[in-house]
């Protein structure tokens, strides 16, 4: 590779870095019958928050906040593996097209994390 490409692939990492970073400090909110979801440009789960009397009558205080935990590492959880499987089958096809160098070692763009 010569040095005017390694420069566009700094440059061009250096532009992911930051828009990484600007997605992880993007908010998303969506409610539904009480429950709501936040959720940040990474697609990560942030917090999830109900309300106990409308969803679930009856539910104390730590259980509430169990629940909540749980349905925040649960969907966290199911969009990790949804990344790797889409990260793999996208490695696959890339490399298909003689592009496998492009997508850097992890099955992502370099300088991106899983």
């Amino acid at each position: 590779m010569d040095f005017s490409k390694a420069g566009e692939l700094m440059k061009l990492q250096q532009e992911a870095m930051k828009v990484k970073k600007e997605l992880e400090n993007t908010l998303i909110e969506a409610e539904v019958d009480g429950l709501v979801i936040t959720v940040n440009g990474e697609m990560k789960v942030e917090k999830a928050e109900f309300e106990a009397d409308t969803l679930i009558p009856g539910l104390s205080g730590s259980q509430k906040a169990a629940l909540e935990s749980a349905i925040m590492e649960a969907v966290n959880k199911g969009m990790k593996k949804a990344q790797e499987v889409a990260g793999d089958k996208m490695q696959g096809v890339m490399q298909g097209m003689g592009l496998g160098d492009m997508m850097g070692g992890a099955g992502g763009l370099p300088g991106m994390t899983k």
